[in-house]
């Protein structure tokens, strides 16, 4: 039977981040605990004027092997493991000289935090901790006698456990350390072992784990997709520049879908290079409603609008390129939840506070979308992994099939439509002209319906601008997948596309292509599909 209250008479403090240490230390040392510690902490802890006992007194071993080897040995873990009430434990450790230990307060090697930076192979190795998560596997697991601290925002908390119980712990209170240390180690192990099977090529490991770090609760998100579900935002120790990593410079929280449609509004954005073409995506639950190239991020913005102004309407607006003044002013004469872009103007970021709502995010970079990383997705009883979704158009993979080729522009508007094809919802066809989309079908369950859809949203965007037609007329466009039929392509071609470029691998292609050269219409097949469910 567990003992509700267990006084903390010896602790072992072995800390990486020496954040709040000392501090810690001596409300530990005014309630009459004795301190153990190890290499730099026992060294911060005597300059501080702290008694501390250097756990090298505890093994009658010193630090060993550039520190790899100093608490792996039965005066620490004998402690850590011992259960107190239980005879033959309270027997060995009088037999062997071993001591107990209350209180464990351990934090990692930053491994994670060299998977931020340049680190080499060997540096990452040598920063992969191996006493500290034995230590904290062992004080957690004897939870009934011990508590374990894993996290620095965690001291507070306990100083004030132990004031409150007379320099004593609560059963309530260790168990939920516990808990908080077992998910520390599966992380930090989650981060490492993801980390070697990238290094090694491995695609699918025999065992997978995925781990985070709590960013922003259920009562900071409110609520996930609806209001009766909960959610919570975790970050991994993946270095992807993007939502979930930005400085959110005002509005209020994110939401559940604000960050799913901010996620899939910004690796658009980063599909296009800042030096080559200013970006600019406008996204509505998680598809795109329009994305424009321009020389200036203001052009590009004006011709992500101008292919469905109604659906842009309180969306998220994403960018490639610092966002400055003139911009920001003529963004914010119309509702959105979000901005996001690398950097901001000061100016800028003046024009956008007067928009107390709207939610400005600053992501430090762009994401590179030909670096390799896992998307990851639940289903009921397991996790479906596969590689992001980096495929490019090759130069030698694109084949011409048409009697007619494309023309330069042609080709130019095919590469950028494909581009965006690839952020859209299946069945997607995207119709573009001059470096802007004029028209997306997304979802359907018909691809022939997706061309239909986008063409009716282009006659809808040209009756809005006074237009005398739409402008899928002169258009090419972009279908994610072959046309299994003639009759996607026809709905196409009928809107006024006169190029396509499509995977090609259907059992009638040559229907297809057949279809294309009765309109005089080229088509290039690009060898690569792009489904996005």
């Amino acid at each position: 039977m567990a003992t509700d209250i267990v006084r903390v008479g010896r602790a072992l403090l072995s800390v990486s981040n020496k954040a709040g240490l000392v501090d810690l230390a001596r409300a530990l040392s005014e309630t009459g605990v004795e301190l153990i510690s190890t290499g730099g902490t026992a060294a911060a802890l005597s300059g501080a004027g702290l008694a501390v006992v250097d756990v090298a007194q505890i093994t009658g071993f010193p630090e060993m092997m550039d520190g790899r080897v100093k608490t792996l040995h039965p005066g620490v873990h004998g402690g850590l493991l011992a259960i107190r009430s239980e005879p033959a434990h309270q027997a060995a450790m009088i037999a062997n000289d071993i001591a107990p230990i209350d209180l464990l307060v351990v934090n990692l090697y930053p491994f994670e935090a060299t998977l931020r930076g340049n680190a080499s192979f060997e540096d990452r190795i040598e920063n992969i901790d191996i006493g500290g998560p034995a230590m904290i596997r062992a004080g957690a697991k004897n939870h009934d006698d011990v508590v374990v601290i894993v996290d620095v925002d965690d001291y507070p908390a306990l100083i004030d456990e132990l004031r409150l119980n007379a320099g004593a712990t609560s059963l309530a209170f260790r168990r939920r350390m516990a808990q908080k240390a077992y998910a520390r180690t599966a992380v930090y192990d989650a981060a490492i072992s993801n980390w070697l099977a990238r290094e090694i090529d491995e695609p699918a490991p025999k065992w997978r784990a995925f781990g985070g770090v709590l960013h922003q609760s259920f009562g900071a998100l409110r609520y996930g997709e609806n209001p009766h579900q909960r959610a919570a935002l975790y970050l991994t120790a993946e270095t992807r520049p993007g939502v979930a990593t930005a400085r959110q410079v005002q509005g209020k929280e994110l939401s559940y879908n604000n960050i799913n449609d901010t996620d899939a509004a910004y690796e658009l954005a980063a599909e296009f290079d800042p030096t080559e073409s200013a970006a600019a995506a406008i996204i509505k639950h998680a598809n795109p409603c329009g994305v424009g190239l321009g020389a200036t991020l203001i052009e590009a913005y004006e011709k992500a609008l101008a292919c469905d102004p109604v659906s842009a309407f309180g969306g998220v607006i994403a960018l490639n390129r610092r966002l400055d003044a003139a911009s920001a002013r003529r963004i914010v004469e119309m509702f959105a939840e979000v901005i996001i872009a690398p950097e901001a103007d000061d100016e800028a970021l003046m024009i956008v506070a007067a928009k107390k709502n709207l939610r400005l995010l600053i992501a430090g970079a762009l994401p590179d979308p030909n670096l390799p990383t896992l998307a990851v997705r639940s289903v009921a009883g397991g996790l479906l992994v596969q590689d992001r979704d980096n495929g490019a158009l090759e130069d030698e993979a694109l084949k011409v099939v048409t009697r007619r080729a494309p023309t330069l522009s042609e080709m130019a508007d095919l590469r950028f439509a494909w581009r965006v094809a690839k952020h859209v919802k299946s069945n997607a066809i995207v119709y573009a002209r001059d470096g802007a989309t004029v028209g997306i079908g997304a979802g359907q369950m018909s691809r022939v319906d997706s061309a239909r859809l986008a063409a009716r949203k282009a006659e809808e965007a040209a009756a809005i601008a006074g237009w005398p037609e739409p402008r899928t007329r002169g258009s090419v466009v972009a279908s994610d997948a072959f046309f299994p039929f003639a009759d996607g392509l026809i709905a196409t071609i009928e809107a006024g596309a006169t190029a396509v470029i499509q995977p090609g691998g259907s059992v009638r292609d040559a229907e297809v292509i057949a279809a294309a050269d009765a309109a005089g219409a080229a088509m290039v097949f690009s060898g690569m599909r792009h489904f996005r469910h």
